[in-house]
């Protein structure tokens, strides 16, 4: 395997900046890749909520053109990835990122120079790579926060020894958030080159331009590199994404087996396993316990889940009244919109027996959640990629999907007759539906308990590694430096 220089830039990075599934992969992917023999370097921003008492600095700051505002200085923070020695290395200027939260204010709305905030992690990352004399063979971009570094590859750094031989790789997370911003920002970019790659009805969209001038792109399933390619999940790109269709590659994403897998989890009060299925009745009781239900013998369906539109908990607002008229149980862990707050918050007031409800994120809460519920509930209205259904089946716990994006990829819809499959899935957003497939899985647990015994087991059988993502990550670099080599 040749041994090629691979710099992540990304704005997330578990464990220390995350909001959805970008900051999992950032996180992950760089230390299999490192363990495949590849160099790997990751460059986030050190946001205020990342104690720099625990990174060592960097000596001397670091100088960061940034067009018509000049330049600018800012300090840099380096350790490695948990249990690894891939180096991450924290961008540190407090104009910019010694904020409360990642992107937005307290209602919601965006940071209004965001441009400017991302436009300054792509260039400090590149000017970084420099200071390291670290020759990237690849730069993996993610998502619309650094799709303007092609943009400066092939404009102020074109004649740059150091870059001569670096090719873009630019992962797609979610299609939705595509970094829309007033043109002015070419600006601070310091140059009007490839500007209609970037228009955007007037605007300049930074995931537009990323999509047009990255040299691969991949998302992060194959049900999602189709979908994006049409209208109601591209949001205005669809036809960007046709253009470069031939580029375009969905790897699922992996698990993080070492966490969650419920024959060695800590979190859970008994460990089982696809042999032995007893400790899932024990984690049914404390989950019950917990969330102070009735202790009966009923099917216990299970949300975590960010509480907003695109996870579909509008639709599960509307049905769950209807729902709550099966015997059965119902716990929801998450935060998101205030509305949610208050909605699920009064169910769990009025239906103490039925429905418990936990507005924030627990960690141990989750576990106990996977483990001990009996269904998953994910009516997400599109999900790239999806990680709690993939946990769910390592911990028998079929999910119940909207089939659309990675759930569809992942699950398989469960045969009465046979006991095959691994979930249950519907198609057709709406509360109906969603009404329906759960009183499915309801009548399975009454009626059908042999066969979802072995639902159960299909799905603990499953594996979603990294190690197959990352081997399929490889293929892609290889394309883009044009190595032959097929992608698998």
């Amino acid at each position: 395997m040749e041994n090629l220089n691979v710099l992540f830039v990304a704005s997330e990075c578990t464990p220390f900046a995350k909001t959805g599934g970008l900051g999992d992969v950032v996180g992950v992917l760089p230390k299999y890749l490192k363990k495949m023999g590849y160099n790997v370097k990751v460059v986030i921003p050190r946001y205020y909520s990342i104690d720099k008492n625990f990174l060592d600095k960097l000596p001397d700051p670091l100088g960061v053109p940034m067009g018509i505002i000049g330049e600018l200085w800012c300090g840099v923070y380096r350790t490695t990835l948990p249990n690894s020695d891939v180096e991450i290395f924290f961008i540190d200027y407090e104009n910019f990122f010694g904020r409360k939260d990642l992107y937005n204010y307290e209602d919601g709305t965006g940071y209004i120079d965001n441009d400017n905030r991302f436009i300054f992690l792509s260039k400090a990352s590149l000017q970084l790579s420099k200071r390291l004399n670290f020759r990237p063979d690849i730069i993996h971009i993610n998502d619309w926060h650094t799709s303007m570094i092609p943009h400066m590859l092939k404009t102020y750094y074109k004649h740059d020894e150091h870059f001569s031989d670096t090719k873009v790789v630019l992962t797609i997370h979610n299609m939705q958030y595509q970094g829309v911003f007033y043109s002015g920002c070419m600006d601070v970019l310091g140059s009007w080159e490839y500007y209609f790659d970037y228009e955007f009805n007037g605007k300049v969209n930074f995931l537009k331009g990323g999509i047009y001038l990255s040299d691969m792109i991949t998302t992060v399933s194959e049900g999602y590199a189709r979908e994006i390619q049409t209208p109601e999940f591209a949001y205005g790109l669809e036809g960007v994404v046709r253009d470069r269709s031939s580029n375009l590659f969905g790897i699922l994403n992996g698990v993080d087996y070492d966490e969650w897998d419920p024959e060695t989890d800590k979190f859970i009060p008994k460990n089982y396993s696809i042999n032995d299925l007893s400790g899932k009745n024990v984690c049914k009781l404390e989950l019950q316990r917990r969330f102070g239900l009735p202790e009966r013998d009923v099917p216990i369906f299970g949300v975590i889940s960010r509480l907003v539109h695109q996870k579909g908990i509008d639709i599960l607002a509307e049905a769950i009244y209807k729902i709550l008229s099966l015997d059965i149980q119902f716990v929801l862990l998450g935060n998101g919109e205030p509305w949610a707050h208050f909605f699920f918050g009064k169910i769990a007031y009025d239906n103490p027996d039925k429905f418990g409800c936990f507005i924030g994120y627990d960690n141990k809460l989750a576990h106990l959640i996977e483990a001990g519920s009996d269904f998953f509930v994910m009516p997400s209205r599109f999900e790239p990629c999806g990680l709690n259904q993939m946990y769910s089946l390592k911990y028998g716990t079929p999910p119940i999907v909207h089939a659309v994006g990675g759930l569809n990829d992942t699950v398989d819809n469960f045969d009465e007759v046979s006991g095959s499959g691994t979930g249950f899935k519907f198609y057709g957003l709406n509360a109906q539906n969603l009404f329906n497939t759960i009183g499915w899985a309801t009548y399975s647990y009454y009626n059908l308990k042999s066969n979802l015994e072995k639902l159960r087991r299909n799905g603990m059988e499953k594996y979603f590694t990294w190690d197959d993502a990352a081997k399929k990550y490889i293929d892609v670099y290889r394309m883009a430096k044009g190595i032959k080599g097929k992608f698998s």
